[in-house]
């Protein structure tokens, strides 16, 4: 293998270059003048010249899908991820600004973490190897530990990172086993195998005895890729993966390190790491042709079951918000794998549809949350559903956003929420997936329960003495003005789709051609 590359060579992954060069200017700039003002400002700019490079690069007629280094794959696929994680993570850092504000430790870290957080998750939904998967699932873990205890001096918060920490260190070394099993049976740490050779004779060659041999070797990988050594290293690979999408039964960690986490924080955990996390599973499953051995695809579709009934129905005895929508974020990602087990040619749009609309909508709910919360109040977070009887008499608009949230959360239509739901079943109604469209649909039902119940209690007769509030100007400070324009996208999506429909259609894999010919 030839390992000499240019600088040209490593430019498709620029733009992680660029937050991680950020996060190395903040690091100078904390180290010469703590200035919050201006540390969360060049953090904002960086992500922004990021998010400016991939625009002009997806848009750009010169762009061509391609390997780096033999481990990363920067496809139209990698680029509306990447899209999605920044906006997540400037959403995240706008929040942040106004959450810590008056926090009397020191602030300008929080950035710093989040930066190399987000290059991480970068670099997560390129990968096509398992050692840049592991490599680049820490590099963006490991910050959210100090993160999630950020605001140690609340009880919650500490025990939030802690509990993370030692189970997210738990599915590493169960996500380290399961690539240790597929290795030894598979012989190649690259997600599409050995085969790579193969794949690319075939596209060239009009020899039809090579053909045929190349269709052999082919069928040889398939048979295997389902021996007993792989499925169990596969089955400790998807545990692993369960955990760090909140899907049950590994989701027991969710809603008390939700409920815990800084209001802001919470909002990154439920976008950055799921959007990283959803999108590298999507291009193992089909880059290495796992999604066509009928056993795991049963793996798959009991945890998805289960990840919607629990989700759920534990949301439904609930009274905290925060709790409430870390049950609701367990239900969301068991609806997204139903779409993507069902293999037909719009689980792809499906998908990256649905993933956005979830990460606008999760960003606006936590939004007012963070809006509602300080580090420094004498009471914990506005997470007690209490905290909220009578907002609208207070506050109208914030409650108005919250109550659009609340809507698209539940698919009601005229949202953005709907569109996501609408397509995911029609993906498992075009492959007659019938009980996959129920178990969304009945999902859905049981959450519009405790989605109205968070309405009505917005509208009810307010306390005399409210026991927490959002500050007076909300909407004029940079947080609010963001989770207004949350609320706006998710109503303006929820009208007329087609433009994020058109973008997530675009955005497709490019996978090796054993993909192509089953």
């Amino acid at each position: 293998m030839n390992f000499t590359m240019s600088f040209s060579d490593l430019m498709p992954l620029a733009p992680v270059f660029i937050v991680a060069l950020t996060a190395i200017v903040v690091m100078i700039l904390i180290a010469i003048k703590r200035n919050h003002n201006l540390i969360a400002t060049v953090s904002v700019i960086g992500l922004n010249l990021a998010l400016a490079n991939i625009l002009l690069t997806l848009f750009g007629k010169a762009f061509v899908p391609g390997p780096v280094m033999n481990m990363f794959m920067v496809d139209p696929f990698t680029l509306f991820y990447q899209v999605m994680i920044l906006i997540a993570a400037l959403a995240c850092c706008t929040l942040s600004h106004a959450y810590i504000e008056t926090y009397k430790d020191n602030r300008e870290e929080l950035y710093l973490l989040m930066l190399i957080s987000v290059s991480g998750a970068m670099l997560m939904v390129a990968s096509s190897h398992f050692a840049s998967f592991f490599i680049s699932l820490e590099l963006m873990s490991i910050p959210i530990y100090g993160l999630l205890a950020y605001t140690y001096q609340r009880g919650k918060s500490l025990e939030a990172g802690v509990k993370y920490l030692v189970l997210s260190a738990t599915a590493s070394a169960m996500l380290l086993m399961g690539m240790a099993y597929v290795y030894s049976a598979v012989g190649s740490l690259s997600f599409a195998g050995q085969i790579d050779d193969l794949f690319w004779k075939l596209s060239k060659t009009q020899n039809p005895e090579l053909i045929m041999a190349i269709q052999s070797a082919l069928g040889q990988y398939h048979q295997l890729i389902e021996t007993p050594m792989v499925i169990i290293g596969l089955g400790l690979i998807i545990a692993a993966v369960a955990f760090k999408l909140s899907l049950a039964p590994f989701h027991k960690w969710t809603p008390d390190v939700y409920q815990g986490a800084p209001a802001p924080i919470a909002t990154f955990l439920a976008t950055v790491s799921k959007i990283a996390m959803i999108g590298l599973l999507v291009r193992y499953l089909l880059s290495s042709g796992v999604i066509g051995i009928e056993s795991i695809q049963t793996v798959i579709v009991v945890i998805a079951v289960l990840s919607i009934l629990a989700g759920n129905l534990l949301a439904v005895r609930q009274v905290n918000l925060k709790r409430i929508l870390a049950y609701s974020s367990i239900a969301h990602f068991g609806y997204l794998l139903l779409g993507l087990v069902s293999a037909s040619f719009l689980s792809l749009t499906s998908v990256g549809v649905y993933v956005f609309t979830y990460v606008i909508t999760t960003i606006g709910a936590f939004g007012v949350v963070a809006l509602m919360s300080s580090p420094y109040n004498n009471v914990d977070e506005a997470e007690s559903l209490a905290d909220y009887r009578g907002l609208f008499w207070r506050r109208p608009v914030l409650t108005a956003t919250l109550t659009v949230m609340m809507l698209s959360l539940a698919g009601i239509p005229l949202t953005a929420g709907f569109i996501g739901k609408f397509m995911l079943v029609m993906t498992t109604v075009s492959q007659q997936h019938w009980f996959y469209a129920a178990m969304i649909i009945i999902g859905s039902g049981i959450g519009l329960y405790y989605y109205l119940r968070v309405m009505i209690v917005l509208y009810m007769t307010p306390p005399d003495t409210p026991r927490i509030d959002a500050d007076k100007h909300w909407g004029q400070k940079a947080g609010g003005i963001m989770v207004l324009l949350a609320a706006l996208l998710v109503l303006v999506f929820g009208v007329y789709p087609d433009p994020i429909i058109a973008l997530a259609h675009g955005a497709q894999i490019v996978a090796p051609l054993h993909i192509i010919l089953q």
